[in-house]
């Protein structure tokens, strides 16, 4: 099913990291924002790292910009077989260089293989780019607090 991206990224000229996954999910579409899944640990993690809880749409949009986050997807559109990553092809990818010429980005990370291998293979840059495991409940071979771990690297650049 051809899927095109509709949320706008989240960021300003003060973000120094840019979290970028592959396209949002079936339920993220529907609710209308990043990492809407229940089962999802994208915003766990985050709230964990930060010491912060997280609520509505609002409040985690407030939080990434007073912690100079980006948030956005690499995928424009493609066609997909409902959230799973593997299944994506024909894909056209969303322009990067929309945050990166504004905000003084200091490093990306991808959350998850797919988006991580895409995003180099077609996007040139200096700065530096770290794929992050996925942070759905689907990647099973890490728990939540693996996950944190890994995710920790985000605050060496902020």
């Amino acid at each position: 099913m051809l899927v095109t991206h509709e949320l706008s990224p989240i960021y300003d000229k003060y973000s120094k990291v840019l979290i970028l996954g592959t396209i949002p999910s079936v339920k993220s579409r529907e609710i209308g924002f990043y990492y809407a899944h229940p089962s999802n640990r994208f915003w766990p993690i985050l709230e964990n790292l930060f010491n912060t809880k997280l609520s509505t749409k609002e409040e985690k949009i407030e939080f990434l910009n007073k912690n100079h986050i980006a948030l956005w997807d690499v995928f424009k559109s493609c066609d997909i077989h409902a959230s799973s990553d593997a299944s994506i092809k024909n894909y056209e990818l969303n322009d990067i260089n929309m945050i990166t010429n504004i905000a003084n980005i200091k490093a990306i990370f991808c959350t998850g293989k797919t988006a991580y291998t895409n995003l180099i293979k077609n996007y040139k840059t200096k700065i530096p780019i770290f794929c992050l495991p996925s942070p759905s409940s689907a990647n099973a071979t890490f728990k939540l607090n693996d996950l944190i771990k890994e995710y920790n690297k985000i605050k060496e650049y902020i």
